[in-house]
C-alpha cells in the first residue's frame, strides 16, 4: 500500500499554516475579501486534512481518494488566491508563497494519484 511522506505530511501542515496566517492578515473591511478569505481557510486547512487521512489509509483505493481529495482542494485554494489577488487587490509575500506551494501540491498530488491509477 501507498503511503505519504512525513515531509509531505510537513509541509501540507506548513501549508496549512501559512493559509490561517495570511486569513488573518487580510484586510476584513470588505466583504467580497472577508468571503473568499473564509474559503479559503477552509480549503487551505482542508489540504492538510487530506494529507493526515492518507497517511492513515487502510487501502491503495483510499489512499488515492485522500489524494486526490486534496488535490481538489489545493486546486481550490488557489482559485480562492487567484481571486484575492486579482478581484480584490490583496498583495503580499504571504500570498505568493501561498500561490506558488499550491501549485507545486497540485502538480505533486495529481502525479501521485496518476501513478496509483496506472
Amino acid at each position: 500500500m501507498s503511503r505519504l511522506s512525513d515531509e509531505l505530511r510537513i509541509r501540507t501542515k506548513r501549508y496549512a499554516s501559512a493559509v490561517i496566517q495570511c486569513y488573518v492578515k487580510l484586510p476584513k473591511d470588505q466583504e467580497e475579501v472577508r468571503v473568499l478569505g473564509k474559503q479559503l481557510l477552509r480549503s487551505g486547512t482542508s489540504v492538510a486534512a487530506h494529507a493526515r487521512e492518507a497517511s492513515r489509509a487502510r487501502s491503495d483505493a483510499e489512499f488515492c481518494s485522500k489524494i486526490e481529495g486534496a488535490l481538489q482542494e489545493a486546486d481550490e485554494s488557489m482559485l480562492w488566491l487567484d481571486l484575492l489577488r486579482d478581484d480584490c487587490a490583496v498583495h503580499s509575500e504571504k500570498l505568493d508563497w501561498l500561490l506558488n506551494e499550491s501549485d507545486e501540491l497540485i502538480a505533486i498530488f495529481a502525479t501521485m494519484a496518476h501513478k496509483l491509477k496506472h
